[in-house]
């Protein structure tokens, strides 16, 4: 049923109609986001400019049990920010101010709507750094990288988003604002509700300040391109480096299908007679950089690769790195639809988990590019489709939940960055068992009563 006038009116009221989107026209950018043939039209989306107007909307959608979708870029790959129909879109774009940074805490205040991007290039300007990495950086807001607990090509050494959020201000359902952390290196009074919200999907409250860890900015860095002609000899080399403990800032791979589009895409210059290949890149003192950059490429040779690539300058690094972060963009030229899915397994299986994806693929006769961070076992594999084609989407399906039973019989998870949303959710009780899918839904019953945040995603 659409939105009551009355509702319309009130929002109007509190924001400034020019803050209210209900034109259909308008409305169809934020019918959807990242991922693939899923979309659903809104009843109108709103545009907050702090968090006093985030709370009268979040008290005007509870007193009337309106569905809410918190929406940053719409750049999720679970479908996390799909509105309900005829629902109300709360998106915090407009919100993006950073508002702090505190050389002397190694801190930065920010607003949830802040890109990523503008928050590594600030903490540079004050020669810090902000780690984490997704790969939709330049577009993806800190608000939906904190609720996805998003991770990126950094994460093998750095850690996710999680190990940087020290303290976040979120609006409840009914419209009271929570501050939950501080800028204290240690603190353990009470429960630690931050890392509650970290990863919740938008379903128990609506983060609209990100309190952030910083940390020095390295002072060295060196970035090698290695080649396989088989993926084994590419995930030992893998293993290798960690038994040496080496722990690489980047230690990514792609696949053959992948390099191919991404050699198309980008025109590096990649090699194509390879079944796999690895970006690996080492960063911190400059005398440890370069001991790390020779032992990765002796070790490479060891498990006889093909050729290795170093950086010798900047403009190489980056040309080289953008091998692994244009990977998407390259496949998503190749079909009408592109399906990115992130499965994790322990590094020990990923070899096998690799051979298990072409497999399935071959069986359903579908095209896939497999890439993603062998250093932490997370793979994306990448179905290249066509949702206007019924029976092949339904060959895609059946892959997937091939894919997904053999994560986790292999000690793996459903999602390691991308979030669980509407895509995964049939999934989460076979991977979570029956307890803790109990214990999900009776904490965001406690925090969200009326059910009014995000209803239908990660469960029903």
């Amino acid at each position: 049923m659409p939105l009551a006038h009355t509702i319309l009116a009130r929002l109007r009221d509190s924001l400034g109609p020019e803050h209210v989107l209900t034109v259909l026209e308008d409305l169809i950018p934020y019918s959807f986001d990242g991922t693939a043939a899923l979309r659903q039209m809104p009843g109108c989306v709103v545009f907050p400019r702090g968090t006093e107007q985030v709370g009268h909307v979040l008290k005007l959608a509870n007193e009337t049990k309106t569905p809410v979708v918190t929406r940053g870029s719409g750049t999720g790959l679970s479908g996390g920010s799909l509105p309900v129909a005829d629902g109300l879109v709360l998106c915090l774009v407009k919100m993006d101010r950073i508002l702090e940074v505190d050389r002397a805490n190694l801190t930065m205040l920010c607003e949830a709507g802040a890109l990523t991007q503008a928050i590594s290039d600030a903490a540079g300007k004050a020669g810090l750094f902000y780690p984490p990495d997704p790969g939709s950086m330049k577009i993806s807001t800190i608000g939906g990288n904190v609720a996805e607990n998003s991770g990126g090509l950094r994460g093998l050494k750095y850690g996710v988003t999680r190990n940087y959020v020290m303290g976040l201000e979120v609006v409840l359902p009914d419209g009271e604002v929570l501050w939950t952390g501080n800028k204290c290196v240690k603190d353990v009074a009470g429960y630690s509700l931050r890392d509650l919200f970290i990863g919740s999907e938008g379903t128990l409250g609506v983060i609209t300040k990100v309190l952030l860890k910083l940390i020095p900015k390295p002072a060295a860095k060196k970035t090698l391109l290695a080649t396989f002609a088989q993926m084994d000899q590419a995930a030992q080399t893998v293993s290798d480096i960690i038994a040496a403990q080496i722990i690489p800032c980047t230690l990514e791979f792609l696949d053959r299908t992948t390099i191919a589009c991404v050699d198309d895409y980008a025109k590096i210059g990649l090699p194509r007679d390879c079944e796999a290949l690895l970006l690996m890149e080492t960063d911190g003192h400059p005398a440890v950089v370069e001991e790390e950059a020779a032992r990765m490429v002796e070790l490479a040779r060891k498990n006889r690769c093909k050729e290795v690539r170093v950086a010798q300058t900047e403009d190489e690094a980056t040309k080289l790195a953008s091998a692994r972060r244009t990977a998407f963009s390259a496949l998503a030229r190749v079909a009408p639809t592109t399906i990115l899915e992130d499965v994790t397994v322990p590094r020990s299986e990923l070899a096998r988990m690799v051979r298990f994806v072409d497999l399935v693929a071959r069986k359903y006769s579908l095209r896939v590019g497999t890439f993603g961070h062998m250093g932490d076992g997370n793979l994306h594999p990448t179905f290249l489709t066509d949702e206007r084609n019924a029976d092949e989407m339904h060959r895609v399906e059946e892959a997937f939940k091939e894919l997904f039973a053999e994560a986790i019989r292999l000690g793996g998870t459903i999602t390691g960055e991308h979030g669980v949303g509407v895509a995964k959710k049939a999934f989460l009780p076979q991977f979570a068992g029956d307890v803790q899918m109990r214990v999900l839904r009776e904490l965001r019953k406690t925090l969200d009563p009326n059910g009014i945040l995000n209803p239908g995603k990660m469960f029903d």
